[in-house]
C-alpha cells in the first residue's frame, strides 16, 4: 500500500527543454500560470453565472457547477501545460463569517494558485483555481 507518486524532474532540464524550442516563445509567460489572468476569467465565468440574481439555495449547486466548468473551458483554451482543480463556494449573507485556508506543497516556480471573492448583494462567491505544471 501507501501513496507512490512521481517524482517531478527537476527545474533545470525543463528550463533546457524551453531554451530548445523553435521557433523560439515571444510571449512573455506563455508557459506560466498568471494569476491576473486567471482573475479575469473566473471573475467573467462569476458574472455571467451570478449577475442580477438572488440567493437560492435551490440553485446553488447549479450556480457552482456552471462557474466550474466555464472556468475550466477557459483555462483549457489558453493552451498551457496544466493540469487545473477549481473550487467554488457559494454563501448567502446573513452576517456570519467565512474562513477560509490552504497549504500548498510543489514547485512553487512553475505551478500556482489564486482566489477570487465576489462580493454580492444576496451572496458571496469564492472560487479557487490551482495549476500545476505538467
Amino acid at each position: 500500500g501507501g501513496d507512490h507518486r512521481r517524482a517531478r524532474p527537476a527545474a533545470a532540464p525543463r528550463s533546457r527543454r524551453l531554451l530548445a524550442r523553435w521557433p523560439p516563445m515571444d510571449d512573455e509567460g506563455e508557459n506560466e500560470f498568471v494569476s491576473d489572468q486567471v482573475n479575469e476569467i473566473v471573475k467573467n465565468a462569476v458574472t455571467k453565472n451570478l449577475a442580477n440574481v438572488s440567493y437560492s439555495k435551490d440553485r446553488v449547486n447549479g450556480w457552482t457547477t456552471s462557474i466550474i466548468d466555464d472556468t475550466l473551458k477557459e483555462l483549457a483554451k489558453l493552451n498551457k501545460p496544466f493540469k487545473y482543480v477549481v473550487t467554488c463556494i457559494i454563501m448567502q449573507k446573513n452576517g456570519a463569517p467565512a474562513h477560509n485556508a490552504v497549504s500548498l506543497f510543489w514547485d512553487s516556480k512553475t505551478d500556482g494558485a489564486t482566489c477570487v471573492q465576489v462580493g454580492l448583494e444576496t451572496m458571496d462567491c469564492i472560487t479557487s483555481v490551482f495549476g500545476c505544471m505538467i
